[in-house]
């Protein structure tokens, strides 16, 4: 009797166990994963000075600044969620210093500069709920011809020491944003 009841409880237990796990719909991979840079002027292991979290679309193909992504229009530089920078420690961007804490970050493209915007609001998706009057700073950064082009759009970190440089590239383009800390 007690071997026919393990019997009927293994039974049981691959059946519900197969059921639950061929209902079960995952989400495929996002077009556009997200993805983090973080930048420890004094390498691994160390306090960093800045991360920023942020969905990283893919060209394919495609002219995506000055088309996909109009030119003279707030773009939330990436895609899906609006990207965001913490920063560890207050830190000086162009002329304008941002004390630490956490931004959602913005971009005004055109063809010869960009316009980069630090904005109090967070946890939004896109450029949808962006609000000027939450702009912490803006700061413009000559835009400048990357080679070779850059296929999936990339936000990473240059330097060590006092300063360093936040370099946004897409395509044939590359900013380069200074900063000091």
């Amino acid at each position: 009797m007690k071997k026919l009841k393990l019997i009927a409880l293994a039974v049981f237990l691959i059946t519900a166990t197969t059921e639950f796990t061929s209902a079960q719909k995952l989400p495929g991979v996002d077009p556009s994963p997200a993805d983090i840079s973080i930048f420890r002027p004094d390498g691994r292991g160390t306090t960093p000075i800045a991360k920023v979290t942020y969905g990283r679309p893919m060209k394919k193909g495609r002219t995506m600044l000055g088309d996909v992504e109009p030119f003279g229009k707030v773009w939330r530089l990436g895609a899906n969620e609006t990207t965001e920078i913490k920063l560890y420690k207050d830190v000086t961007f162009g002329e304008k210093t941002l004390k630490a804490g956490t931004y959602s970050m913005y971009a005004i493209p055109t063809k010869t500069e960009w316009t980069i915007i630090f904005n109090s609001k967070l946890d939004t998706w896109g450029a949808y709920e962006y609000d000027e009057a939450k702009d912490v700073a803006r700061i413009k950064v000559p835009a400048t011809k990357s080679d070779p082009e850059v296929e999936a759009f990339t936000i990473a970190f240059d330097g060590k020491g006092a300063s360093a440089t936040m370099v946004i590239a897409w395509e044939n383009t590359m900013v380069k944003v200074p900063m000091k800390y």
